[in-house]
């Protein structure tokens, strides 16, 4: 799994493990187009992760079983992204090596699917099902083709009395489609195949990574623009006094 790389203790009210007592889960298996989600699953990383940056106690990863409890195994999966709140993320990430419900205290507040063409179909079905069994509050599923994966370009669940029920989403004249996440904060846009993430209360799509070092660079350029015209009338300056001064002595 992928996460904060500072890790805190949990909140009070969860239950913190030994870890001589708790069960490593195995490396889950690859899937056969891991090739191609694996940038998208990162970009997707990246921008959530950015978005909670401070937060102690959240955690965002991936490449990692989910389950119930570590004995059986049963319900066992592996989600693309798995979000959190209120958790303590080394036993998750270093210890266990995956997200098991039982020993956390709490299901994950939110799973993501990134589609493939040898899981889409699953990822709408069974593992909809499953995801509803474990407690997920809430599953969103992004179907970069638009659609020939999963069962729509963009879809998300609400989990109600144990049962998800389709969170709304609205289309636009463009063909983007968005709706509300309520355990991120955040809007999710399906546009032109990318996953965007919209911050509702500041009004503003998050960047993500290529986005934020174009910015940086700007700034960095910017910088080094305004310090060489600071230091030009600087040198200026100094030229008009030694020329004034030397007006003075001649006259």
């Amino acid at each position: 799994m992928v996460t904060k790389l500072t890790v805190h203790p949990p909140p009070s009210g969860l239950r913190p493990q030994p870890s001589d007592k708790l069960a490593r889960l195995p490396d889950p298996p690859r899937e056969p187009e891991a090739m191609q989600q694996i940038p998208l699953i990162a970009l997707i990383l990246f921008v959530i992760k950015d978005f909670f940056e401070g937060r102690e106690d959240v955690l965002v990863g991936s490449e990692g079983y989910l389950c119930r409890e570590a004995r059986t195994r049963s319900d066992l999966f592996v989600p693309d992204i798995v979000f959190a709140q209120g958790v303590n993320a080394d036993v998750i990430v270093n210890i266990q090596n995956g997200y098991v419900i039982e020993d956390v205290g709490k299901p994950p507040d939110l799973v993501l699917e990134v589609a493939s063409p040898s899981t889409g179909r699953r990822d709408y079905t069974v593992k909809r099902d499953g995801y509803a069994r474990l407690g997920v509050g809430e599953y969103w599923r992004f179907d970069p083709s638009g659609g020939e994966y999963h069962d729509a370009p963009l879809a998300g669940d609400l989990l109600v009395d144990g049962a998800y029920e389709p969170i709304e989403l609205n289309h636009g004249a463009d063909g983007s489609i968005w709706g509300r996440s309520e355990a991120l904060g955040l809007d999710l846009h399906w546009v032109e195949g990318g996953l965007r993430f919209y911050d509702y209360e500041r009004g503003r799509f998050l960047l993500d990574h290529e986005e934020l070092k174009a910015q940086m660079a700007e700034a960095e350029a910017r910088a080094d623009s305004e310090a060489r015209r600071a230091d030009i009338e600087s040198r200026a300056r100094a030229e008009a006094e030694v020329e004034l001064a030397r007006l003075r002595e001649e006259g």
